[in-house]
């Protein structure tokens, strides 16, 4: 039985604000605990019977998770230079996937921890079929299509309330309620490792009675970017049209390529921030 698992660090026990987040802050013990959360899960899911777990590093420059202190039985798939995002290494052989340390997207909740979109330098807001997602629905999708149910999340109660509306069969683990964007009330890190461990037992257990969640095709993505350059460079992409000031649209027929797709929107948008070869003379 193999597993994978998508880890953010937003969502993680312990972490309040994206201060902590920033290297030149907390980040360092940050690190710990997001690799401790993970290890829970892991931990988790060979006690339920797993053969194998395979962690992706979703969070930032996707390369926080400590190899050192990892659960030396899972494989760590870390660095940013990725065409699939959150879900580098993700096909069909695997059999469940978690997604730790989530958060809930932005504007999705008036408490939401850290809530933002895959890019908060950016995005303001993604649609696929016209519904507004958040990373977990968006990955969800992704794993849908390969036939990979999502058995587990864990982040604050405004991500349990939007993954619910998708996946309502999923195991959830709320380790922190949001008092604001920038507060929570937070569970001790002990304390959330001991139930993100005993659910991902229960996912991987009940993981026959969770079916793989599909989006209907062809999948249109809309996305609403935070400025009007952003969505216009995109435009070189001539599968992209433009339909407002700040928002494109495109159409494709498989999940997988729709979500490259996007994410590539996504790079050339972050790119174009600050003029797309701003950097080149500094």
């Amino acid at each position: 039985m193999k597993l994978f698992i998508s880890a953010d660090m937003e969502g993680i026990s312990g972490v309040a604000t994206n201060v902590q987040l920033k290297k030149e802050s907390e980040y360092q013990r940050f690190r710990k605990l997001m690799t401790e959360d993970v290890n829970a899960a892991v931990d988790g899911a060979f006690a339920a019977g797993a053969d194998e777990v395979v962690v992706c590093d979703g969070h930032g420059n996707m390369s926080n998770i400590l190899i050192e202190e990892l659960d030396p039985r899972a494989q760590l798939i870390s660095g940013n230079n990725r065409v699939m995002c959150q879900l580098e290494g993700l096909d069909e052989t695997f059999d469940g996937v978690f997604f730790v340390g989530y958060h809930g997207r932005e504007g999705g909740g008036y408490r939401g921890v850290i809530n933002h979109t895959l890019a908060g330098i950016c995005v303001e807001q993604i649609r696929i079929n016209g519904r507004p997602v958040g990373e977990a629905e968006m990955n969800a999708g992704v794993a849908g299509r390969f036939g990979v149910p999502v058995l587990l999340v864990t982040g604050d109660d405004v991500l349990e309330k939007e993954v619910k509306q998708t996946l309502p069969e999923a195991e959830t683990v709320v380790v922190k309620q949001g008092v604001d964007r920038f507060a929570a009330r937070l569970l001790s890190p002990e304390k959330a490792r001991r139930m993100i461990r005993e659910k991902a037992m229960r996912a991987v257990e009940r993981r026959r009675e969770i079916p793989p969640y599909r989006i209907g095709t062809p999948v249109t993505y809309e996305i609403d970017f935070k400025a009007t350059n952003q969505a216009l460079m995109t435009t070189t992409l001539p599968t992209v049209e433009q339909i407002g000031p700040k928002t494109i649209r495109f159409t494709l027929d498989d999940p997988v390529t729709a979500y490259k797709h996007m994410w590539g929107c996504v790079i050339i948008a972050m790119s174009a921030t600050n003029g797309v070869l701003g950097h080149v003379n500094a």
